[in-house]
């Protein structure tokens, strides 16, 4: 029978090592697994983690292999290419950091050695390469040992478990076809079982590879987070009438289609996907995740009320894989084929979407495979990257014919390009209202998408802006407050919920993660776009907006707790709650009630006077937060950021007259500030001609923004949504770049800009 160990404790670490060795060194740093090198250095900022090859080891006596005529190690999770050794001699190499691959050994002595290297150094044909986020360094998921008979379930293709369940739904049944493959299949058959509630519900017996079909009456759903049912599946292998080995697979029955003008349809009624994308990485562990890690997540993401995850940007935990089934949300998985195509990377994709299909087959909370994500930041016309994106395309259907494929296409990509349109369904990362643009801009844009393709289903694969411990009453884009974070999310809400037609809507992030390239909101190595922090220990305002919008449970939250210091004499309080009313308490005195309208928002002016205990009710729930009149704004609610040299007295702002604190849309709009803007971007020109290569390998060719390298034609193609750009902000995400004094030359020259009469 198949015997399987897990071997994480005991294992040996270095970054100076050479070579492979035949005997276990004394003088490595000892470890046990999950593990990254980049768990400190790849969070702290200056996009300057260790990006190597580093070697691991691990002494292997025979004695405490498990039985078994064949004997493999499995690797969950390495990153992002090794080499595998056993007793110095090199077995395989593996490249692809996210997803599970086995190694089979022979020549096993009394005592071995098990020796990886390691490598997540930049190269050209291994993705990710170029992505806003950390690429952690080394054994950060489970090894196993296995140990199986000669003639077994197969345990060399794709990492895969061995076994693909496929059910169909037909009314009020379903037909569930089982497949296993066998290594060595000489004379032997296969028994298969389907148990529902811990009952054998269905079985057969097959003569090797044949299928197996089912018929179940009266079929259980799996129905989302109302009834996430799950059946089990067994395989047998039988030879000469004895059991040699097992292996089974949890699935659900349920259909599903996307409808481009109803959105999302589970088990024929409309299901409108809302929830968030996840990245998973941890403070100081990287992604070197334990169970309870996973568990943690998924239970704030239920929490919060969605119903759907985009797993960015790479495959992720079986664990959570699994969570996802029990508890009934809807994925897109997808493969880490990211924001730069790189010709030498074609085998890559195709490999990394083989091990996604493969290792993820029989989880029923998958329904769609990403193809990409932002990966025609560079332009959407490249024919080899059309090619690939056809090659993927067409992988993942003829390996699953039961899910539909998708991108994520970033916001400068004509809703004309062929790339667009090639995947069955489409979503738009667009960030109008941070990243440029006014929150808005995001329904028109996809209304006129839906008008102009009406036959495309079209969502939302990210949106969302940062927000750190900085607040203010008066929030503006840039500001990474949490009021001005909470702001954009009630927009967004509002413009989605208008719109059922939106397939899926995923909100970047879930949670805060690293990317150590990132110098922004006063915190480097971070992105702080999360609902909830990096540690998971706070959850920011804009998590209880969706929780009130999406959760059945009764809500009711009073925003801005850390904001108690305040300079107004009438301030404003919002509210979350899904409740009918909401009634406000000010020191024990009703400010008023408010009904519930179209959104879960309310908002009270309360006078601002002394120290306030402000109390919210609704029905039997109950809120309380506290604020207190101040005479001069508290100081540690304002952002302090690493090279934001200029302090806002410091910016001249004559009335009538531009400044950077203007935005580049609004200077942009008369003649004169077209003039200036030209001269403002000679200056940006100039200041960036000794700079990194473009894209045609010269001088000069681009600027760097967090850690991505932008030709002038992409800042070209970038300009419609950066209108909505302070001018200072331009300048402050250009990675102090520029001197203070430069600045407010550039602010100069705009004072002289008068503004239009209004």
């Amino acid at each position: 029978m198949r015997n399987i160990k897990v071997i994480n404790s005991d294992w040996l670490f270095s970054k100076n090592a050479k070579s492979a060795p035949s005997v276990c060194p004394q003088d490595w740093e000892s470890l046990n697994l999950p593990f990254t090198w980049n768990g400190k250095d790849g969070q702290d900022g200056g996009n300057d983690y260790y990006r190597g090859t580093c070697w691991f080891a691990k002494e292997i006596k025979a004695s405490d292999l498990p039985e078994g005529e064949e004997v493999y190690f499995q690797f969950d999770g390495v990153n992002s290419s090794c080499e595998v050794f056993w007793n110095a001699e090199k077995l395989a190499e593996h490249h692809g950091g996210y997803s599970t691959f086995r190694v089979k050994v022979e020549g096993i002595k009394e005592t071995n050695v098990l020796s990886l290297a390691v490598d997540n150094s930049p190269n050209d044909k291994v993705y990710p390469q170029n992505a806003d986020f950390t690429f952690y360094g080394g054994i950060y998921r489970d090894v196993s040992v296995i140990g199986v008979p000669k003639n077994h379930f197969d345990l060399d293709y794709y990492g895969a478990p061995g076994i693909m369940v496929t059910p169909e739904i037909k009314g009020n049944d379903a037909e569930v076809e089982i497949k296993t493959f066998i290594k060595d299949d000489d004379n032997c058959k296969v028994r298969y079982e389907i148990i529902a509630d811990g009952e054998v519900v269905a079985s057969c017996e097959k003569d090797g590879d044949d299928e197996a079909e089912f018929k179940l009456e009266n079929v259980h759903l799996w129905d989302g987070l109302r009834d996430p049912y799950l059946y089990t599946a067994k395989a047998y292998l039988i030879e000469n009438g004895e059991v040699i080995d097992e292996i089974s697979a949890r699935f659900g029955c349920r259909s599903f289609k996307i409808d481009p003008e109803k959105g999302f349809i589970l088990n024929g009624r409309e299901y409108p996907l809302r929830g968030v994308s996840r990245h998973q990485d941890r403070p100081d562990i990287g992604n070197a995740l334990l169970p309870e890690h996973h568990k943690e997540d998924l239970e704030l993401i239920v929490e919060m009320g969605a119903n759907t995850i985009r797993l960015a940007h790479y495959q992720h935990s079986q664990v959570f894989y699994d969570l996802c089934d029990e508890a009934g949300l809807v994925l897109w998985a997808e493969i880490p084929y990211i924001s730069k195509h790189m010709p030498n990377g074609y085998d890559n994709t195709i490999s990394q979407m083989k091990e996604l299909i493969s290792q993820n087959y029989n989880h029923p909370s998958i329904v769609v495979w990403g193809l990409s994500n932002e990966i025609t930041i560079a332009g959407a016309a490249d024919p080899d990257l059309i090619r690939n994106h056809k090659k993927l395309n067409d992988l993942c259907h003829k390996m699953d014919k039961t899910r539909l494929t998708t991108v994520a296409s970033v916001t400068m990509c004509s809703i004309d390009a062929e790339y667009v349109h090639i995947s069955d369904v489409l979503s738009y990362n667009h960030y109008f209202g941070w990243y440029g643009g006014t929150t808005d801009m995001n329904g028109p844009w996809f209304d006129d998408f839906h008008k102009k393709y009406p036959n495309k289903p079209i969502g939302i694969s990210e949106y969302g802006c940062e927000a750190l411990d900085w607040h203010t009453s008066n929030p503006i884009q840039g500001d990474y407050t949490e009021e001005y974070q909470s702001y954009y999310h009630e927009e967004l809400i509002k413009q989605i919920a208008d719109r059922p037609y939106l397939w899926a809507t995923h909100v970047w992030n879930m949670f805060d993660f690293a990317a150590d390239a990132r110098a922004e909101g006063g915190e480097n190595g971070m992105n702080h776009k999360g609902l909830v922090t990096f540690d998971r220990k706070y959850k920011k305002d804009s998590f209880y907006a969706y929780q009130a919008w999406l959760s059945d449970k009764p809500v009711l939250h009073i925003c801005s707790k850390r904001y108690i210091d305040r300079v107004e004499d009438i301030t404003k309080v919002t509210v979350y709650s899904n409740c009918n009313e909401v009634e406000l308490f000010a020191n024990g005195v009703s400010v008023g009630k408010q009904t519930k309208g179209k959104y879960p928002f309310f908002y009270f002016e309360v006078k601002n006077e002394g120290e306030t205990t402000l109390t919210a009710k609704a029905g039997e729930l109950e809120d309380t937060s506290t604020i207190r009149k101040v005479d001069s704004p508290n100081e540690a609610y304002i952002m302090k950021e690493e090279g934001d040299v200029i302090n806002w007295f410091e910016i001249n702002t004559p009335d009538g007259r531009y400044s950077i604190n203007d935005t580049i849309g609004d200077i942009m709009s008369t003649f004169a500030g077209k003039v200036a803007t030209v001269k403002i971007l000679l200056k940006i020109k100039n200041a960036f001609a000794s700079g990194k290569d473009g894209e045609d390998g010269k001088k000069g060719g681009g600027l760097e923004i967090a850690g991505f390298q932008l030709s002038m034609g992409m800042i070209k193609n970038i300009y419609g949504m950066a209108k909505g750009f302070t001018v200072k902000r331009a300048f402050s995400m250009m990675g102090g770049k520029f001197t203070k004094e430069q600045i407010l030359e550039v602010n100069a020259m705009l004072n002289k800009v008068k503004k239009p009469k209004k």
